[in-house]
């Protein structure tokens, strides 16, 4: 059996609160609505809490940290930017 990692997406589910996460939902219509986004109970907030989105998540994964090696160059500059207002736990 192999070794669930945090980088792996995730059942929504099991993601944890109060913490900045990528989310995006993936369904059969394919997969969209990639994000940062941040867990309050039922709620899916932007990382500054400005507001809540419309929408449930249906997958999530730890947020990669730049200059890890870890694909950090093919992610979009708008989310690199989101996760510059990332909120302290």
């Amino acid at each position: 059996m192999s070794e669930t990692k945090l980088t792996d997406w995730q059942p929504i589910e099991t993601a944890p609160e109060n913490v900045v996460v990528e989310t995006k939902i993936d369904d059969e219509a394919g997969p969209r609505n990639e994000a940062p986004l941040l867990r309050s109970r039922r709620l899916w907030f932007y990382p500054d809490r400005s507001m809540y989105v419309y929408y449930t998540p249906t997958h999530w994964r730890a947020l990669s940290r730049a200059g890890e090696g870890d694909g950090e160059a093919d992610v979009p500059a708008e989310v690199r930017e989101m996760r510059r207002h990332r909120v302290a736990s």
